[in-house]
C-alpha cells in the first residue's frame, strides 16, 4: 500500500469528515513533529485539521456550583469516538469505538480546567491519528516490527492510546502554562481521564479527582433482601496529596516544602502535588504527568464507571456512591439520572465545593 492510499484510508475513517486526502501530508507531519497538536490546528500546512469536538457527547453527567462563588469544575466526555486503530500484524486499520471520560477540577480560577476540557478530545484524537499514520508508514517501509509485537500485555492499539493520553495532558499543560506566564494566571486543574475500548479501561490521574468502579456482588443475606442489587466500590486512582510518601520525596528533592495549612500543601499553598498549570510551583516539584493504572480488563460484574471531582467525596465515600447506585437500579429510589442524584445527595449531605460527576454504564456482560 503506498503512502497516498494509507492517508486516504485513515482520513476516510476519521470522524472529522476531512474533505481531502492531504490532512496528514509530509509538511503537516513535520508541523506535528515540531509543535504537536496546537501547531497542527493553527498551521496553514494542515488546513483540514480543525477542532470539532463538543465537551460532552453520549454521557450521563451532572455538575453544580454548590456553595462556591465560582464554578471551576469542567467535564469532557465522548463514549462513541470512532477511531481507526491497527490490529496486530495488519497493515490496514479498522474503525473501533473508543470512549473517553474526563473530569477537570480547577482551582485558583477556571482558566486551566476550562482549557483542558475544551482541548482534550481534539488533542487526544489528533495524537491517536497521527501516531497511527506514522506507524503505518514505517510498517509500509518495513522499518518497524512493532506492529507485530506486544510490550507485556499491551497491544499496539493500546500503546497508541496510552501514548495519546500522556501526550495530550502534557501538551495541554504546556499550552496553558505558556498562557499563564503571559497573562499572570495562577490557576491550575486536576485531570482524571478514563479511556474505554473493547472491554478494557485505562485511567490517567493528575491531582485529587477520582475514578472508581461499581461492581456487582452477591448479598450474604440474599434470602432476606431478594431483588436488591449490591455493588462494591473499587477506587481506580490515588490522590496526589503532597504528604504521600513518593510525592513528598519529589517535592522536597526539587526544593519545595510540605506545610500543613488546614491540609498538607506544597509551600503552604497547593493541596495537591500534581496538576495542570500552577506554573509558579513547577520548579518546586509540582508536575502534570498523570499516574496511569495500566490497562484493565472489565469483568462481567463491573457495572458502572464513576468519575468525579473531589467535591463529591467531601460528603460521600466511594462505597456510598456504589451503594446508592445499587438502590437506584433496584428500583428503591427515584427515576432521576444517577449523576443528578449523586450530585444532589453530596450537596445535601454538606459538601461545600463544586460538584461534578460522570456515570458510565458498562456493557461488559
Amino acid at each position: 500500500m503506498n503512502e497516498f492510499k494509507i492517508v486516504s484510508l485513515l482520513l476516510g475513517l476519521f470522524v472529522c469528515r476531512i474533505p481531502s486526502s492531504n490532512g496528514v501530508s509530509v509538511s503537516c507531519m513535520m508541523v506535528y513533529d515540531e509543535g504537536g497538536a496546537a501547531a497542527v490546528f493553527r498551521s496553514p500546512e494542515c488546513p483540514d485539521w480543525k477542532p470539532i469536538h463538543n465537551q460532552t457527547l453520549n454521557c450521563q453527567f451532572a455538575t453544580i456550583r454548590g456553595w462556591r462563588e465560582y464554578q471551576e469544575d469542567r467535564i469532557s466526555c465522548d463514549l462513541d469516538m470512532k477511531i481507526p486503530l491497527l490490529d496486530e500484524g495488519k497493515r490496514e486499520p479498522r474503525e473501533m469505538r473508543v470512549g473517553v471520560v474526563g473530569v477537570f477540577d480547577g482551582h485558583g480560577g477556571e482558566e486551566a480546567s476550562d482549557m483542558a476540557s475544551k482541548l482534550f478530545m481534539d488533542y487526544f484524537l489528533l495524537h491517536t491519528i497521527f501516531n497511527i499514520y506514522k506507524k503505518m508508514i514505517a510498517f509500509n517501509k518495513e522499518q518497524d516490527t512493532d506492529l507485530q509485537s506486544k510490550e507485556g500485555d499491551e497491544s499496539l492499539q493500546m500503546k497508541i492510546l496510552r501514548e495519546a493520553l500522556l501526550r495530550t495532558i502534557h501538551e495541554i499543560d504546556l499550552k496553558f502554562s505558556e498562557e499563564a506566564v503571559q497573562s499572570n494566571l495562577h490557576a491550575g486543574s486536576t485531570a482524571t481521564v478514563v479511556v474505554i475500548i473493547d472491554g478494557q479501561i485505562l485511567v490517567g490521574n493528575v491531582g485529587d479527582s477520582k475514578a472508581l468502579l461499581c461492581s456487582e456482588k452477591k448479598s450474604k443475606s440474599h434470602q432476606v433482601t431478594q431483588g436488591r442489587i449490591y455493588f462494591s466500590a473499587q477506587e481506580l486512582t490515588r490522590d496526589h496529596h503532597p504528604d504521600r510518601e513518593d510525592e513528598r520525596a519529589r517535592i522536597e528533592a526539587s526544593g519545595g516544602s510540605i506545610i500543613v495549612w488546614g491540609v498538607p500543601r506544597v509551600n503552604g499553598i497547593l493541596a495537591m502535588s500534581r496538576s495542570i498549570g500552577d506554573v509558579y510551583l513547577k520548579r518546586h516539584g509540582v508536575i502534570s504527568t498523570p499516574e496511569l493504572t495500566g490497562w484493565r480488563a472489565l469483568t462481567a460484574n463491573d457495572s458502572y464507571l464513576v468519575v468525579a471531582s473531589d467535591g463529591i467525596f467531601e460528603s460521600l465515600t466511594p462505597d456510598d456512591i456504589c451503594d446508592f447506585i445499587g438502590h437506584q437500579k433496584s428500583g428503591l429510589s427515584s427515576s432521576s439520572s444517577l449523576a443528578d442524584c449523586i450530585v444532589d445527595i453530596a450537596f445535601e449531605k454538606g459538601s461545600t465545593d463544586n460538584l461534578s460527576v460522570i456515570v458510565v454504564p458498562l456493557i461488559s456482560k
